[in-house]
């Protein structure tokens, strides 16, 4: 699928914060997109479907990011995480890239994190899993990278023409290029692909938690007003390409 196509976009200031101005993404926004790991899912790497988009494991945004992740990390048991005895080494579930960025490390040829296919305590991410069973959201146990995705939130400084300024807050697609050049060469990808637009509920709607952490509670939902009223009023122009509507245009 092409990355640079027509979308519809909105742009609200920030109800808690008047230097600030969100500029969202409606037509991923309201795409039917959803996470289909286990069920479809093709893995970033032709051979290696079972791993999502774990492969390369997950960089840190920060260090209070580590910190919460590793607070996680003390509570898993061997029954939950299939890499314990790994993880649990000095150094064992964290690595430092050639740049000096801290990530989660890779064990096998994923991150160390992802319990792999047949393991008693559940395929797919222990962070994730642990989560939910123990009623939180996965947001609160995962890398901030991996909660987020395939949303990004992006900053930008703005200067107006009377020499004013604001930061511009922008909500879209984390497509293939949001992973740096390495991304054109994944050979799978779930936002552009149709295989993923099969959700239930809008973007808006099923990563409502996420982007409400992302944006805080009285942005979302001027938003979710703005996402609902384009569904009811948008064009095939704005449909993302990989949604079903979209395909049904000629």
């Amino acid at each position: 699928m092409l990355l640079d196509f027509p979308r519809a976009w909105v742009e609200f200031d920030n109800p808690d914060d008047d230097s600030e101005r969100f500029r969202c993404d409606l037509t991923w926004l309201t795409s039917s997109w959803t996470c289909i790991f286990g069920a479809g899912c093709q893995g970033i790497y032709a051979g290696r479907p079972d791993d999502g988009c774990c492969t390369l494991g997950a960089h840190f945004a920060d260090k209070a990011d580590e910190k919460r992740v590793r607070t996680i990390v003390k509570l898993l048991t061997p029954a939950e995480w299939q890499l314990h005895a790994v993880g649990s080494r000095r150094g064992g579930w964290v690595d430092v890239d050639d740049d000096g960025a801290r990530k989660t490390a890779v064990h096998d040829g994923a991150c160390v994190f992802l319990n792999r296919p047949g393991f008693a305590g559940g395929e797919g991410c222990a962070l994730h899993g642990w989560a939910l069973r123990n009623g939180r959201h996965p947001l609160e146990t995962k890398p901030d990278v991996c909660w987020q995705l395939p949303v990004r939130r992006l900053y930008r400084e703005v200067e107006r023409s009377d020499q004013t300024s604001y930061t511009e807050v922008t909500i879209t697609e984390y497509d293939r290029r949001g992973w740096g050049a390495g991304g054109h060469d994944l050979d799978w990808y779930c936002s552009g692909n149709t295989e993923a637009h099969v959700g239930k509920e809008p973007v808006y709607l099923s990563s409502a938690p996420e982007l409400t952490e992302l944006m805080g509670q009285p942005a979302y939902d001027v938003l979710a007003g703005h996402c609902a009223a384009f569904l009811a009023a948008r064009q095939p122009l704005t449909l993302h390409p990989a949604d079903p509507g979209a395909r049904r245009i000629s």
